[in-house]
């Protein structure tokens, strides 16, 4: 039996955290490992991964290498490398992803889409 391998979100191996108390609404841009415990609404773009614990209400375009989640999230969701879902999340959105890793007990309305990613074959001319 392979391994399951979604991560447990462990606060002291990440840096950046928007704890509970905190409501951020704009753009979120960053490259190291981000954890958010509060509320979020605007756009997250990202090169490292993105942690959505299951106090988090996030309502944002998400863009990132890895996405762990156990929180809401409401939008669209493309992780480059891995989306995890924990049995606590509930995602209202189109994912996009080239590998899920889904816990029994999780939420998913919208669309999924696996595979190669297409951003590339949107620009190079190639159909």
């Amino acid at each position: 039996m392979a391994n399951l391998r979604i991560k447990s979100i462990d606060e002291a191996d990440i840096d950046t955290v928007l704890s509970e108390d905190i409501e951020f609404e704009g753009e979120l841009v960053f490259h190291d490992p981000l954890l958010i415990k509060g509320t979020f609404s605007g756009e997250i773009r990202s090169s490292g991964d993105l942690f959505i614990n299951e106090t988090a209400n996030v309502d944002a375009k998400i863009e990132a290498q890895t996405v762990s989640v156990k929180g809401r999230v409401t939008g669209d969701v493309q992780a480059h490398t891995r989306l995890e879902l924990f049995e606590t999340a509930r995602i209202t959105g189109n994912i996009r992803t080239p590998d899920l890793f889904v816990q029994s007990g999780c939420l998913i309305n919208g669309t999924c889409r696996m595979g190669p990613e297409e951003a590339h074959a949107a620009g190079d001319g190639n159909a």
